[in-house]
């Protein structure tokens, strides 16, 4: 069977050549070159077919370069490698950022390890200095080993307009050994208190601290054990508002990455009883101060929206909404 281009279909529970996962657990999981070995056997082209289909798209790429990558003996890093493995992911009929998505951070180069130039945590928050000096109360040395797979944030807005909850799901893969926690960051508006983190699964709660004066609180997600390199986990909690203390935000909720994900669904739920008037996602790339691209979105029948950003990152992704005019 071939897809509509003439390119073989892929068969996403074929294993690769070691034998590991279907093609569609290892774009989820990685790691990149087992990922990418498996796309390639699974589009029955050889290295040379695949070198001529990129040369057809203006891609220049040695067949020793696709080996290196698919051994793990390098990956691509440099801009106009990232710009091939785009046309890669075409050319092998894997989804857009399926095998990019998997790179994490970059590795560091030389004989001593350079200074990372990745940017701060605190980076893609208005009031830095005050995240900055909550962050130097947690641990947040796990933060680059961990990579972005998937983020699923769910808001629930109350009939008057106030964003009550907030429940979370990701997955996170170990890119080397050893992260044992995830430093949550989360900053609200117009409430004079800050929420609880509640029904925490695969986890539990370390540090915490807060700002109360900016409404801002840093805690540490801590992992049942320390991860090992390509193990992957399914975290989740929820933050509450008490009863009459839901925020407005501005009418906006927006999630910051300083480090591309994967996949990010964003759902927000509204009362029934109280629906707004116009909804839409917007994204702000890092180093923009305004959005770059928004979409209006409907919303269904139970008075929720959701948006979904593939391969996002490093800068903001949210929805905001609109009440009518009353």
């Amino acid at each position: 069977m071939t897809t509509a281009a003439g390119r073989p279909a892929l068969n996403v529970d074929d294993t690769d050549s070691t034998g590991h996962g279907s093609l569609t657990q290892l774009l989820t999981t990685g790691p990149f070159p087992e990922a990418l070995r498996a796309a390639i056997k699974a589009s029955r082209l050889s290295l040379d077919r695949i070198q001529h289909r990129l040369a057809l798209r203006g891609v220049t790429i040695s067949v020793a370069t696709l080996s290196y990558w698919q051994s793990g003996r390098r990956r691509p890093e440099r801009p106009e490698s990232l710009e091939a493995l785009r046309h890669l992911e075409s050319v092998l009929g894997v989804p857009q950022s399926g095998l990019s998505a998997l790179l994490g951070p970059p590795r560091p180069r030389g004989r001593r390890c350079r200074p990372t130039t990745m940017m701060p945590i605190d980076a893609l928050w208005a009031r830095r200095e005050r995240v900055a000096n909550l962050l130097s109360k947690v641990d947040t040395s796990s933060d680059l080993k961990l990579g972005r797979i998937s983020q699923h944030d769910r808001i629930e807005i109350s009939a008057d307009g106030g964003q009550k909850s907030v429940w979370v799901r990701q997955i996170l893969r170990a890119e080397q050994d050893g992260p044992d926690r995830w430093a949550l960051v989360f900053e609200t508006e117009e409430s004079d208190v800050l929420p609880e983190i509640v029904n925490v699964r695969n986890c539990h709660l370390g540090r915490i601290a807060r700002d109360h004066e900016a409404n801002i609180m840093v805690a540490e997600m801590m992992f049942e054990r320390p991860l090992a390199r390509g193990e992957t986990l399914i975290m989740e909690y929820q933050l509450v508002f008490p009863e009459g203390h839901a925020p407005k935000g501005n009418n906006t909720f927006a999630r910051k990455f300083r480090l591309p994900v994967r996949e990010y669904v964003i759902e927000v739920r509204f009362d029934e009883t109280n629906l707004p008037s116009r909804v839409q996602q917007y994204s702000v790339p890092a180093g923009d101060e305004t959005p770059s691209r928004r979409r209006n979105l409907t919303l269904d029948s139970g008075g929720g929206v959701h948006a979904v950003a593939l391969g996002f990152g490093p800068g903001v992704f949210g929805i905001r909404w609109e009440w009518p005019n009353r």
